[in-house]
């Protein structure tokens, strides 16, 4: 396959990554330095935006490694590597992946609950179920891929022994 076949993939791959970087360097600070004043005035309630935030700053890390991955797996197609045992066991860590930042954001959602009620906003509430649900639904999706990968290869490996 051509090297520059899946560029557009793997620009889209840097792309996806760039807003969530620009989130943990700038307004999640932000967001830290506000809750510690206002933790400084006595408020508990910054403590839970506390704990939210370690939730988003450690979901960044399995977020940006299953990018990694999938970068990984373009490279593999570039190389005409697509099916094999390699491509499988990157497609298995982008669904642990998922699977780890769907299971973080279910541990923060009760968090959530506490600020959505404090400030009567319920929309946070359905962002976070929204994140839960998005995560999920790349975790399915790479675990019907991983499968498929696994049968293809299985098929490939008995056609070159009858060959």
């Amino acid at each position: 396959m051509k090297q520059g076949s899946t560029l557009f993939l793997k620009i889209a791959v840097y792309l996806i990554g760039t807003p969530v970087l620009a989130l943990c360097i700038f307004l999640l600070p932000q967001i830290a330095n506000e809750a510690i004043e206002q933790a400084q005035r006595g408020q508990e309630l910054a403590y839970v935006v506390f704990g939210i935030l370690i939730v988003m700053y450690g979901s960044a890390i399995p977020f940006y490694f299953s990018l990694y991955q999938a970068f990984k797996l373009l490279s593999y197609i570039d190389k005409n590597q697509a099916f094999s045992q390699i491509s499988v066991i990157a497609l298995k860590k982008i669904k642990n992946c998922a699977i780890l930042i769907s299971g973080l954001y279910v541990v923060a959602l009760p968090l959530v609950y506490i600020i959505a009620e404090w400030d009567d906003a319920p929309g946070l509430i359905l962002i976070g179920m929204v994140i839960v649900g998005a995560s999920m639904v790349i975790a399915v999706f790479a675990a019907v891929l991983q499968r498929l990968l696994q049968e293809a290869i299985h098929i490939k490996s008995e056609n070159d022994l009858t060959v």
